[in-house]
């Protein structure tokens, strides 16, 4: 059986959300100088990367990039950063991440960073699914969704056409 592809958000889509969620970041940051973002690999650090570029032209902000390393299948076996701590002590953070799906990889995530002092910590998805298992919110999102366990959502940010769908 041949499984279909519905399109949730289009290349246009995409770069719509990225673009208000940009605007959203230097609305909550419009006092700091620089702003981490902390995308999570591979997706979330692509989408992190988009939102740089993006706020560096909407705003005198300078935004920091930051790789987060997460074993997604056992996210308690460690997590690395691109960054030392020194680097995002006591500034604005931002996780972000391409879908919030159970919420296993944003919370183990977050807690990583509540080992630091910050002077502001938020998430950010392109994709928030309405099935957590943990209390954990994206206070930035592109779009929320309602779906059966039994789909899964795709985001393509690399290459030339930009695309989430359900499958």
């Amino acid at each position: 059986m041949a499984t279909t592809k519905q399109i949730i958000l289009t290349h246009e889509e995409i770069n719509h959300k990225i673009k208000r969620i940009a605007y959203q970041i230097y609305e909550t940051n419009v006092y700091e100088k620089e702003v981490v973002l902390a995308g999570i690999d591979s997706n979330g650090y692509i989408l992190a990367k988009k939102l740089k570029t993006v706020l560096s032209k909407i705003s005198p902000i300078t935004p920091v990039l930051c790789k987060v390393s997460i074993n997604k299948k056992d996210p308690r076996t460690g997590i690395k950063t691109s960054l030392d701590i020194e680097d995002y002590k006591n500034k604005s953070i931002v996780l972000i991440d391409d879908v919030l799906n159970s919420g296993t990889t944003l919370i183990y995530g977050v807690k990583f960073f509540l080992d630091v002092p910050l002077k502001q910590f938020k998430t950010a998805v392109l994709v928030n699914r309405n099935h957590k298992k943990y209390p954990v919110k994206a206070d930035f999102k592109g779009i929320s969704l309602s779906t059966s366990l039994n789909e899964h959502v795709h985001v393509n940010l690399d290459g030339k056409t930009l695309e989430a769908y359900l499958d």
